[in-house]
């Protein structure tokens, strides 16, 4: 149902309307969306008929600053929209809220040429500033309308409008899948975006290495950096990983209460320790420490606030949704970046953990063989392993 990236660009570029839909954890609604250069008062007229919506125009950094355009005031709501003051087009309308004067406006913010004194302020056409770094940044429509745009080397200035039902309710993926049939509409969502820019983009960066001796042998440690969020990312290295044919990894996420403190609620240390043993005996291997994984992605804090949970009677998943939470918020694409900036092409993967390798070779990296890192459990943490097992689906 969902469409590739590479098809969604060639319709916008034909001037098409597409659906854009984000996450079920954020805003989980649609948006019509078309490229500014190419709208026209009929894809206006069926935004609003159709969609319902506000009209809005995505624009990135370069253009709001031609227009001197800037936030209506500090976003306060949870998805930090970047509304600017609202615009028409100076010239050639009459109130701005018609169609056609609307397609003037948007025209304006297109045209190279124009600039502030081009425009009036208030007015009908509702520009979106969108975050530099785009959806990985910030997984809003806005941002995946100006990624879509640069992707396909057009103009920064979209058009978009979320889609309402008839009864007014917004319209969720089930009603978008309808839409996107009944109007032969291509329907992408933002993490597909996410995802092709991850493998298309290089977001990491070399930062230092040096020598690790630890008491499982001598390892060449690699810190890398990633330029969006600035997680660190640590390497542990045995061997030459270029040369190998297969490379033993773990991809570990950061446990500081496991890792460091030895708490017997988890099993981390413990897998930990069997994977950089292991590794130390293969001939090429690698552990990526990824610290920002801690507790699957909501933070040191919020973890300790899940345990509080925990003992009260809810399992580790039931803990992170009564939080407000997914049950896991871990992110694998940059991680495969840094496995690829290493130089490793087929790797055997220390996991317990099949979504793990789902993720990785979504981003390109090819497993040949997946190893189980069996732990023994304790009566502190065989509840959080039973729930790992049935409700994660890890392989234990």
């Amino acid at each position: 149902m969902f469409a590739t990236i590479e098809k969604v660009v060639s319709d916008l570029k034909k001037g098409k309307l597409i659906l854009v839909v984000d996450d079920e954890d954020r805003e989980n609604e649609g948006d019509f969306v078309c490229a500014g250069s190419l709208v026209d008062k009929e894809k206006i007229n069926f935004m609003l008929k159709q969609g319902r919506g506000l009209i809005c125009a995505p624009i990135a950094k370069e253009i709001a600053s031609r227009f001197n355009l800037e936030l209506m005031t500090k976003p306060k709501d949870p998805f930090q929209t970047g509304f600017t003051v609202s615009v028409d087009a100076k010239e050639g309308t009459t109130t701005g809220i018609s169609a056609s004067d609307r397609v003037k406006t948007i025209k304006v913010l297109c045209d190279e040429r124009k600039n502030a004194d081009d425009l009036n302020k208030p007015g009908h056409l509702f520009p979106l500033l969108a975050k530099e770094g785009g959806v990985l940044q910030r997984a809003g429509h806005t941002e995946a309308t100006i990624d879509l745009l640069k992707i396909a080397k057009m103009k920064q200035v979209g058009v978009i409008c979320e889609v309402i039902k008839s009864n007014g309710e917004m319209a969720r993926l089930v009603d978008l899948k309808k839409i996107a049939r009944r109007h032969k509409l291509t329907l992408v969502t933002v993490a597909d975006i996410i995802k092709y820019r991850l493998k298309k983009e290089s977001f990491v960066e070399k930062v230092s290495e040096a020598k690790l001796p630890t008491e499982f042998g001598e390892f060449k440690v690699i810190a890398f950096k990633d330029k969006i969020q600035n997680g660190e990312y640590l390497a542990l290295v045995k061997g030459n990983i270029k040369k190998a044919k297969e490379v033993l990894v773990r991809v570990h996420s950061g446990c500081i209460t496991g890792d460091v403190f030895h708490s017997l609620r988890c099993d981390c240390r413990k897998q930990l320790e069997s994977a950089l043993k292991q590794i130390s005996e293969s001939k090429a291997g690698l552990v990526l420490y990824i610290p920002q994984h801690e507790g699957r992605g909501i933070g040191i804090s919020n973890k300790i606030k899940a345990y509080k949970l925990q003992e009260k009677g809810l399992d580790t998943v039931e803990a992170n949704k009564a939080l407000g939470f997914s049950a896991d918020l871990r992110e694998y694409g940059i991680g495969a970046q840094v496995l690829k900036e290493l130089g490793v092409k087929k790797i055997k993967l220390l996991t317990n953990n099949p979504k793990k390798i789902v993720a990785l070779r979504g981003y390109g990296i090819e497993i040949v063989k997946q190893i189980p890192i069996i732990i023994k459990c304790n009566k502190y943490n065989k509840k959080y392993l039973e729930t790992k097992r049935t409700k994660l689906g890890h392989l234990l």
